[in-house]
């Protein structure tokens, strides 16, 4: 699978303002920006991403997904701590 099928696949289930991406091919981090987010702790937010995959997990298609999940609240206001430690 390319970053790009899985971004679309992971895209297609949720509503995303941001989805960033590497691996290799099996093994995936991911960044995902949403407001479907709002008020979930960080569990239910990651159960949201693993439930765009259906069955991908389960049948080792993606062996396995690390995530930074942000709402688009908590993504500026991060991006904007970044910028700020780089001045």
């Amino acid at each position: 699978m390319t970053s790009e099928e899985l971004q679309s696949i992971i895209a297609a289930g949720l509503p995303c303002e941001h989805i960033e991406l590497s691996g290799d091919g099996r093994h995936w981090y991911a960044t995902v920006v949403s407001s479907a987010f709002e008020g979930q702790r960080l569990i239910q937010r990651h159960q949201k991403v693993y439930a765009t995959l259906g069955g991908r997990m389960q049948t080792d298609e993606v062996h396995a997904l690390s995530m930074k999940t942000y709402t688009p609240a908590e993504w500026a206001s991060n991006n904007d701590n970044n910028s700020n430690n780089a001045n």
